[in-house]
């Protein structure tokens, strides 16, 4: 019975850990913020987001996934000169809390103004959460919109 419980337990935690790999960390922030388009786009196609369109002229890309429960993750990257911009729009609640739990402690009170939550990473970026309703309602979810400007010492390596 012991030897069950054990291997339930190990099942559940391996599933799990797999289920967090495809949703996007505080450590997947800071390598796109450090790295160019090319490689942004062969990481994010390795953890299994799919190019949604790609302007080359405007040095723009979006990716999405869609995750288990219907939820998903849209990813929108912006290359302006050396810089690079994202922001993350999602319902899914585990990939909100994976991003709040890293930057908490950098909660930013005063540029908080109503419904946006500031952060500032020093050395990194700020980092500006909204969070909305859903259309149509439900008291279940609601839609995350992250934008992360990286801080102006952050370039991307070519």
């Amino acid at each position: 019975m012991k030897a069950l419980f054990v291997s339930f337990f190990v099942l559940c935690s391996v599933n799990y850990g797999f289920a967090q790999s495809k949703l996007i960390s505080y450590d997947d922030l800071k390598y796109l913020l450090h790295n160019n388009l090319q490689k942004a786009d062969t990481f994010l196609m390795a953890k299994g987001y799919q190019l949604k369109s790609k302007n080359e002229k405007t040095r723009n890309r979006e990716y999405r996934i869609a995750n288990a429960g219907g939820t998903y993750v849209d990813l929108h990257l912006r290359a302006d000169g050396k810089r690079l911009f994202i922001e993350l729009e999602t319902d899914d609640i585990s990939q909100y809390d994976l991003i709040n739990s890293s930057i908490s402690q950098y909660l930013n009170k005063a540029a908080s103004v109503g419904d946006v939550q500031a952060y500032f990473v020093k050395d990194l970026c700020n980092i500006y959460i909204t969070i909305n309703d859903t259309v149509p309602y439900s008291p279940l979810k609601k839609d995350y919109d992250m934008q992360i400007v990286a801080d102006k010492n952050v370039t991307a390596y070519n």
